[in-house]
């Protein structure tokens, strides 16, 4: 078996390594408290210093890392609410106006 594939299980003896992990043909699956966390991708990001001096003195032991992503996740939940409440007044004033 030369290609992993997510669709096979691996042996504990069989290597598998970041190469493989970044070229998408394994995605790790870790399971927290019964539930599935998404995989991560390892990206390299520059931020200014003083954003990431506030993130690591408000993430305490959660990682300054985890509070960013957690941060950017709950911005597009935002946007899509404020997107699907503006449709519906844009839908009402419209029916109103009828």
């Amino acid at each position: 078996m030369n290609k992993k594939s997510t669709s096979k299980i691996f042996d504990d003896d069989a290597p598998i390594t970041q190469t493989d992990i970044d070229a998408g043909k394994l995605v790790l699956v870790k399971r927290e408290a019964g539930r599935v966390v998404r995989p991560k991708k390892r990206v390299t990001l520059y931020l200014d210093a003083d954003v990431v001096e506030r993130f690591k003195q408000q993430a305490g032991e959660r990682g300054y890392q985890t509070l960013i992503n957690e941060t950017l996740k709950s911005a597009f939940h935002h946007a899509d609410i404020e997107e699907t409440i503006r449709k519906v007044i844009r839908e009402e004033l419209h029916k109103e106006a009828a």
